[in-house]
């Protein structure tokens, strides 16, 4: 069966979104759905054209909201983008506006595949969406600590000259500064990773939290890299592979957490999230996933406001 994805907001994330999908040969048919006039065409022509020369040329063009009541997945890419010294926690009022007025754009034609969320902040918005449109945890989600995740694996492997292949490691937490990862958990070439020389778990925290803010001072956004993740995401819930990353999804007990949307280990399918994975955790590092989670609720209680005076 031919799959269909839609993207909806053709910026930067959107679009490089829609570039890794078409360059991987993730799915048969992009449409980019933007606010902004000729946008959304534009960018599908512009990574039409990318893939004249690939082996499998799925077809790219602009749409419309009614293109996400068919499609296998949308993905939500509007908001604004992070300035130099904004954090995406800064970003809310505005994101929630936005999913607001989006969630009535669909009411006419609801998503019935799976939807992922992007726009920041990402745990916050993606549960925001998810009760906007009536869905349920394992259809809606968000992009969470997969970036995050993909840094600190480039973070350690420039650390230890380790490949990134054999390393397995995972942030959780806040998709921002305030995420965590559990180096207890964390293995380089089947081993501890206290046992790898270079291994500095200080530095590959910092690393980890300030990556996106110095590609944004550098160069005004980041693309590549959620573009990247989220085909990557795609293609393992379209292949129905079975395989596990860290998302944003509400969670309900796991972790001692109800009713807040937070990036943990999934196991994912062609249906969406299968499982909450709970990951044993150390006295330290259960308090620093628990001062994640406070900030995140302290946020979402404040998105929550937000909504209502939108209503």
């Amino acid at each position: 069966m031919k799959t269909k994805v839609v993207i909806l907001g053709a910026g930067h994330v959107g679009s490089h979104v829609a570039w890794a999908l078409a360059a991987g040969g993730v799915c048969d048919e992009i449409v980019l759905v933007d606010k902004i006039p000729g946008k959304a065409a534009a960018q599908a022509d512009d990574i039409a054209d990318s893939v004249s020369y690939a082996s499998h040329c799925p077809v790219v063009r602009d749409g419309s909201y009614a293109d996400c009541a068919d499609a296998d997945i949308t993905v939500c890419a509007i908001g604004k983008a992070r300035e130099p010294g904004q954090t995406r926690l800064d970003l809310l009022g505005d994101s929630v506006r936005m999913i607001h007025e989006l969630a009535g754009q669909l009411k006419e034609s609801p998503p019935r595949g799976l939807v992922i969320s992007i726009t920041n902040p990402c745990d916050i918005i993606a549960d925001c969406l998810r009760r906007a449109l009536g869905m349920e945890r394992n259809r809606c989600f968000g992009t969470g600590t997969l970036l995050d995740t993909a840094r600190l694996i480039r973070i350690l492997s420039e650390q230890t000259g380790i490949p990134r292949a054999a390393i397995q490691a995972v942030a959780l937490g806040e998709h921002g500064d305030s995420s965590m990862i559990p180096f207890s958990s964390v293995s380089i070439q089947g081993k501890k990773a206290e046992d790898t020389p270079g291994f500095n778990t200080e530095n590959a925290l910092r690393r980890t939290h300030q990556t996106g803010m110095d590609i944004i001072n550098g160069k005004g956004s980041t693309e590549f890299g959620i573009g990247q993740a989220a085909a990557h995401l795609i293609r393992m819930l379209l292949t129905d592979t079975d395989s596990i990353l860290p998302l944003s999804v509400t969670l309900l007990g796991e972790y001692g957490v109800q009713d807040i949307a937070c990036g943990v280990p999934c196991r994912i399918g062609r249906n969406g999230v299968r499982q909450v994975i709970e990951l044993p955790l150390t006295a330290s590092e259960r308090a620093a996933f628990d001062a994640s989670v406070a900030v995140l609720t302290q946020y979402t209680e404040l998105a929550k406001q937000y909504e209502n005076e939108l209503k």
